[in-house]
């Protein structure tokens, strides 16, 4: 599956002017929003959401294309290379009436770099925010950054003085079970402002009348009803029914039957996202297992073992029903630094598993416990039950923990980690390879390495990762992300599963394609509901 070239044949949504009539649209998915504090998780779900409320500087449309927001334009300055410089959009308002300028934008991006926020890594090689005027701001990095715009296109605007009056200067601290006024309020410049919020229970949204879009997207829908429905069944059931409009996440089993079903249609296409597993790699002692005074996972020869005896291919057809591609590296097709020969899939091999085990002195197995969510990704406990079978077979007895992703998130990125053994998907909204280095392989540390629960440190690659971001010669840039990887493959710090297969389930009459970061831009959609 040429998963590359399938998003390239996706088509942009014509842009249509007003709203035509007043649409409430019923939106569900399996997971909800974390928190309305739009630094204090970079998480899939928690974004999406988000981009209906607020917005960045840029973003990427439905089809994944870098498009303006909040900055009508954006180049590095003439007279020095380290400086990015970012035109504002005049005449914005936030849904408070309060007018967008440049202080809201430095206020917004020092915020995103400080310690609780969960977009730091994206900022790392930022020196300095400034305003030199209204509606300009300026991005100063240590050395030219040539990838930065697309480091911003989750990166929220917040307007500081609503901040300032409600006690939200500072990050929510998630994963310290933080409550905060900016975790449950909103107040943003996107299209729809928040009228309720029941966290894991229902998100109310209208259109923002002040909204300066309007004339620019079709604003068709007027109201949003967002309903996070975990179980399976009960989600499909409330699409098949007409309770919902719109569900996010088709279970697999139920494509055929949606698809059949008068009025509904099925949507498809791969995504910007792999599953994989991580594992404790640094650590002499793993406490989630039964071995005393030592840990299996950091020998690599086990690693090896579980990379081998995991049947990517039965994922893929008996748990997926065909819906994924079997990956060989944690880095989807889309993404800068791809290559098919480092997503080639190792072959399931059980014997050479048992003897790498035997050879590690684990010939008598190990019992581990493995973390998993249950409400993120598709099929995401049933891939961790399959992955159970699989590794019995070579004498590993896994201990299946899972849990909503709310309690399964922190035992990742909390310090130190909780878990030495986890499920995790990764997307890549920089659609770069460095935003993967940054966060799952450098380090953890003030900046980078905020979701590396392998407690992998390695000094030498932490420098040359921190290179990457003001390389501006984009031949030997990729040289080093080639370098970067081989030594990521290598080391085996995490098992790739596959690349995720987006399914949206709709009414017909919905005009849209399907995001390819899973991030639906309601501003985007059209109705035509008789």
């Amino acid at each position: 599956m040429k998963l590359r070239h399938l998003m390239l044949a996706a088509s942009a949504v014509a842009l249509t002017a007003g709203a035509a009539s007043s649409e409430t649209l019923r939106w569900a998915r399996a997971g909800d929003s974390l928190t309305l504090d739009p630094h204090a998780q970079n998480e899939g779900p928690t974004s999406t959401l988000a981009h209906q409320i607020m917005e960045p500087l840029i973003m990427r449309d439905m089809t994944g294309a870098i498009t303006p927001v909040l900055a009508t334009d954006w180049a590095p300055a003439p007279d020095n290379p380290n400086v990015w410089v970012f035109n504002l959009r005049e005449g914005v308002t936030f849904h408070d009436g309060a007018e967008f300028d440049s202080s809201d934008v430095v206020f917004s991006l020092n915020r995103a770099m400080s310690e609780n926020s969960d977009y730091k890594e994206l900022l790392a090689s930022v020196v300095e925010v400034r305003a030199p005027s209204k509606y300009v701001v300026e991005i100063e990095t240590a050395g030219p950054n040539p990838i930065m715009p697309s480091n911003l296109t989750n990166m929220f605007m917040l307007d500081q003085g609503w901040a300032e009056a409600n006690g939200a200067v500072e990050v929510q601290d998630y994963e310290g079970g933080e409550d905060t006024f900016a975790a449950k309020n909103a107040n943003g410049t996107g299209p729809y402002r928040l009228v309720s919020r029941e966290p894991d229970v229902r998100t109310v949204m209208e259109l923002y009348e002040g909204y300066w879009g309007a004339g620019q997207y079709p604003l068709e829908v007027t109201r949003i009803e967002y309903t996070p429905i975990q179980n399976a069944a009960t989600r499909v059931a409330a699409l098949l029914s007409g309770e919902v409009d719109f569900i996010q996440d088709v279970p697999v089993q139920d494509l055929e039957r949606v698809a059949a079903t008068d009025g509904l249609d099925v949507r498809t296409t791969p995504q910007n996202r792999v599953i994989f597993f991580g594992m404790n790699v640094g650590e002499a002692d793993a406490a989630n297992d039964n071995v005393d005074g030592a840990n299996p996972l950091s020998d690599k020869r086990v690693r090896q073992a579980i990379n081998t005896a995991i049947n990517r291919d039965a994922i893929q057809q008996v748990v997926m029903r065909g819906q994924s591609a079997p990956a060989g590296v944690i880095m989807p097709p889309f993404v800068n630094g791809w290559t098919e020969a480092l997503d080639a899939v190792p072959a399931t091999d059980v014997e050479a598993a048992k003897a790498l085990m035997a050879e590690a002195g684990y010939g008598d197995g190990f019992s581990i416990q493995l973390d998993c969510p249950n409400d993120r990704y598709i099929n995401d406990e049933a891939i961790c039950q399959a992955a159970v079978g699989m590794l019995a077979q070579i004498g590993i007895e896994v201990n299946l923990d899972a849990k909503p992703k709310a309690q399964h998130f922190p035992l990742i990125n909390n310090e130190p980690p909780q878990t030495d053994f986890y499920m995790l998907g990764w997307g890549v909204p920089t659609f770069d390879s460095e935003y993967i280095f940054n966060f799952l392989v450098h380090s953890r540390g003030e900046k980078y390495g905020s979701w590396n629960g392998t407690r992998y440190s390695n000094p030498e690659l932490d420098m040359k990762i921190q290179a990457l971001a003001s390389e501006t010669d984009l031949d030997a840039r990729n040289g080093m992300i080639a370098e970067i990887w081989e030594v990521v493959q290598d080391e085996m710090l995490y098992i790739p599963i596959h690349h995720q297969v987006l399914n949206w389930g709709m009414r017909s009459d919905i005009g849209t394609v399907v995001q390819p970061e899973d991030q639906p831009k309601i501003k985007y959609l059209t109705m035509t509901r008789s």
